[in-house]
């Protein structure tokens, strides 16, 4: 009975999608539509045999922009009873953001209530050390408004 569960995580890792981004360090540097700066790192790694990704990124800890730091920890995972991939982000506010993850040609779609808004994030692969990041509103397969839009880079560690 325990080999079932084990064997349909060997068989079917949707979070093998996310290799390129793992064990690797991404930053970003922007400007949100309403003028704030923003700024990322984010640092990938697989954890409990594979069946998580772990996201830890550092970013503004206050609202003035003047303090750096850890700002998330991030959780995805695959729910093979309802096949998809849900996330988790934990922030140093005390929020949290859940939503779903779609991997379609290399480009990770990230889906999440925001407020009352459904907001869309997108890591739209370039090459093997760039992602085109974009925030926004995606409806009907096209952007109806960017709130965010900038590029992650491999850090060179």
């Amino acid at each position: 009975m325990v080999l079932i569960p084990l064997l349909g995580v060997g068989q079917n890792n949707q979070l093998l999608d996310f290799e390129n981004l793992v064990n690797k360090t991404w930053i970003a540097e922007g400007e949100w539509s309403n003028g704030s700066k923003f700024k990322q790192e984010v640092s990938y790694t697989f954890n409990l045999n594979k069946s998580i990704v772990v996201a830890d990124s550092k970013g503004y800890i206050n609202k003035e922009q003047t303090e750096y730091g850890n700002r998330n920890h991030g959780i995805r995972q695959y729910n093979s009873v309802e096949d998809k991939i849900e996330f988790w982000e934990f922030d140093v506010f005390g929020g949290v953001t859940k939503g779903t993850v779609q991997i379609k040609d290399r480009n990770i779609w990230y889906q999440y209530k925001y407020g009352d808004a459904t907001v869309t994030d997108c890591w739209e692969y370039m090459d093997d050390s760039k992602y085109k990041f974009t925030v926004g509103s995606y409806i009907n397969d096209k952007w109806e408004a960017i709130y965010l839009q900038t590029v992650f880079k491999l850090k060179n560690e």
